[in-house]
């Protein structure tokens, strides 16, 4: 069994030392999914739903991108990190569920991932305050990693 990596020795609570580690690139990418009532769905213009509060996907993006820059304040074990670049992308997929994909880099001693997925969760988060008044028939389903790439291993999910 892999030891854990926030526990120090004593079984406490510990950051990661990672002043040893030699910078990398290191790039993380992260999905959620929203799935909603037609009664949503069928707002949807282009490549927006506009709600009262205002466009649901470019309010979702841009709360994202500030989530995944807050990650370190958000998660307590997690290094603050001063990312290089972040993208979210909202869409409707082929099974009418919103896909949030929001990817993360930057050149440093530790991964991004929980950038990554915080992003994606956040943004899935905002979908739903933004359409909450339309209906409350909102599931976030599923958040995940999907791609990582830098430090110690790579993943891509199949």
């Amino acid at each position: 069994m892999k030891n854990f990596t926030h526990l120090d020795s004593q079984d406490n609570p510990s950051m990661v030392d990672v002043g040893e580690k030699a910078a990398t690139k290191r790039i993380a990418k992260a999905r959620s999914i929203v799935v909603v009532s037609d009664e949503i769905l069928n707002s949807l213009q282009g490549n927006e739903i506009l709600s009262k509060k205002g466009p649901v996907f470019q309010t979702a993006i841009i709360a994202g991108i500030m989530a995944a820059k807050r990650t370190g304040e958000l998660i307590p074990l997690c290094h603050p990190l001063g990312l290089e670049n972040c993208q979210v992308e909202i869409s409707v997929n082929t099974h009418n569920e919103i896909e949030i994909i929001c990817t993360a880099s930057l050149t440093g001693k530790t991964g991004i991932e929980m950038e990554a997925l915080t992003g994606a969760s956040i943004a899935a988060l905002t979908i739903y305050d933004m359409c909450k008044a339309m209906s409350h028939d909102i599931v976030i389903k599923e958040t995940r990693l999907i791609e990582k790439r830098g430090g110690k291993s790579d993943f891509k999910l199949d």
